[in-house]
């Protein structure tokens, strides 16, 4: 389909011309019969590629009716593509270089060149750039000058599958280059699908003349019994990885278990976390401090003002000189309760702070199941959880007055 410009699009013009304008037949100088138009997408803005025709003028010329175009074009594009090679580049780079999303691409070409293609184009054009490059990687020149200085070969095959359900894709590499030599996805893992990328991979060693050293794979039936009939004498080792796996299934099963029995131990954190939150809310909660009033009615008798107004009688045992040291004695003493009131209250907040940390590390402990053979989760969950331990004993001895010498 046809890209669609809008309207008013500026385009940078090149003109093409054939570098060879004699005739290959009768060598008379061709005459120009048409032209070609091309617009497409570069870095540099919209282009318009202007690309001159030839043909022989003469009409008894076995080459009458051929017509010729400038090899200058495909520099800049292919036929019908509407972007040029330096998009087709920068697109493929970015894809599988940087693993850039299409929805990322298309909007970095809008935002930083102005350029606007459909999601469905940047696909066809993805998929294009992959097949280039798996014909550029499967090129025998190229390959054989990859592997020159390799005396000896070492393969190795291995499934990768994206996602479950999906086709698996086994990918056949040569070790010492680090190269991939090719690639194919298969529905099944049957002897007789994988027998056929192994004959395949012979013939590729066949044709670079050099022998193979030694295959390496993953314990799977199929891929052991295709290279002992294909490369029968070369050794087969097993990788590494597969191999400690399978060596520590025990380890794992029984460090899977001591998880589940730890986690049985420590129980109980949600509700110290409730506990102290609902402290918390207590604590917080505003108490009612206003005094009732007494009614006010206009039957209440009214005395005297000398009588209402005269102070009862205090006998002072003290000299009136300490009398304003007693009236602090007793703002002091009457604000005693509410300074007290607020250290406690601070006291159990740092408190709380403390035990809703503790139940944080410990739901962190036991919620770790990162590791692997060498590394077993289990017993690394032991070895946190006692140095939880340890820290609550160091706590408990402090408050009791430090810990205990040993003679």
């Amino acid at each position: 389909m046809a890209y669609c410009w809008p309207a008013g699009t500026v385009f940078k013009r090149i003109e093409l011309d054939v570098e060879e304008r004699s005739c290959p037949v009768c060598r008379r100088y061709m005459h120009v019969c048409d032209h070609r138009y091309h617009h497409l997408w570069t870095l540099q803005g919209p282009t318009q590629v202007v690309n001159r025709l030839v043909r022989c003028p003469d009409a008894s010329c076995e080459s009458r009716g051929r017509t010729y175009s400038p090899e200058a074009e495909l520099s800049i594009s292919m036929p019908r593509w509407c972007i040029g090679w330096d998009v087709f580049c920068w697109l493929g780079h970015r894809r599988f270089a940087r693993h850039w999303s299409v929805p990322q691409l298309r909007l970095e070409l809008k935002d930083t060149h102005q350029i606007r293609v459909s999601d469905d184009a940047m696909e066809h054009y993805i998929g294009l750039y992959q097949t280039m490059l798996a014909g550029r990687q499967q090129d025998p020149d190229r390959l054989a000058e990859a592997c020159r200085d390799i005396e000896a070969l070492v393969l190795t095959i291995d499934g990768l599958q994206p996602e479950k359900g999906h086709e698996t894709l086994y990918v056949v590499r040569e070790l010492q280059s680090k190269r991939v030599w090719f690639a194919e996805p298969l529905l099944s893992s049957a002897e007789q699908e994988v027998h056929r990328l192994i004959v395949l991979a012979r013939q590729w060693a066949e044709r670079l003349g050099k022998p193979v050293r030694a295959w390496m794979s993953d314990k799977q039936g199929a891929f052991v019994t295709a290279i002992a009939a294909e490369f029968a004498g070369i050794p087969h080792r097993y990788c590494h990885n597969h191999f400690r796996r399978d060596l520590a299934k025990p380890v794992l099963e029984m460090d899977s278990g001591a998880k589940v029995k730890m986690r049985r131990k420590v129980r109980g954190l949600r509700a110290i976390e409730r506990q102290v939150l609902d402290e918390r809310r207590t604590t917080a909660a505003p108490e009612p401090s206003a005094q009732p009033e007494r009614p006010k009615t206009a039957d209440t008798p009214r005395a005297d003002p000398p009588e209402a107004a005269a102070p009862p009688l205090v006998v002072m045992s003290e000299p009136c000189a300490s009398s304003d040291l007693g009236l602090r004695r007793t703002a002091q003493a009457l604000d005693a309760p509410g300074l007290a009131g607020a250290r406690e209250a601070q006291v159990e907040d740092e408190v709380g702070e403390i035990v809703l940390g503790y139940c944080a590390a410990v739901r962190g402990i036991l919620n770790d199941s990162q590791g692997g053979p060498l590394h077993p989760p289990g017993l690394r969950m032991r070895e946190a959880l006692q140095d939880v331990r340890d820290s609550l004993d160091r706590s408990l001895q402090g408050k009791k007055g430090g810990l205990q010498s040993r003679c």
